[in-house]
């Protein structure tokens, strides 16, 4: 069995993206996918599981069969994302990337490059879609 962890944000534009670009490149009959969301911050105490990103990516992957999971973890979102997959054992990772700029990069930092640098997995690094 294949087990791809989705780090999923708040986006449903990007949480569809990744949902799909998993389904095109993977044959759904063995593969199981982990949503996670990572909360810098929670002080509703909000759960993964009321996010709109994390239901809308979980329908699509329903639809198609897929045996998903859902996980929220507080902290930083790389070094979560990074801990999840080893303690999950998954065989890739696969994360959204927004638009920066080089210098947006340096300022506030780029989740999906610490993730590509502090990993051995495979990581997937889809682009979201303009339509919903």
């Amino acid at each position: 069995m294949t087990r791809v962890l989705l780090s999923i944000d708040e986006d449903e534009s990007r949480a569809k993206s990744q949902a799909e670009t998993v389904l095109d490149l993977l044959e759904t009959d063995d593969l199981s996918v982990d949503l996670l969301h990572v909360f810098e911050e929670n002080p509703e105490g909000a759960t993964a599981q009321q996010m709109g990103s994390i239901r809308r990516a979980k329908e699509i992957l329903e639809e198609a069969g897929v045996d998903v999971t859902v996980q929220g973890e507080g902290g930083d979102p790389a070094q979560q994302i990074v801990a999840h997959a080893d303690d999950i054992d998954a065989d890739a990772i696969c994360i959204s990337g927004r638009k920066r700029s080089p210098t947006g990069k340096v300022v506030f930092g780029s989740v999906t490059q610490d993730v590509i640098l502090n990993t051995e997995r495979s990581v997937l690094v889809c682009s979201p879609n303009e339509e919903m």
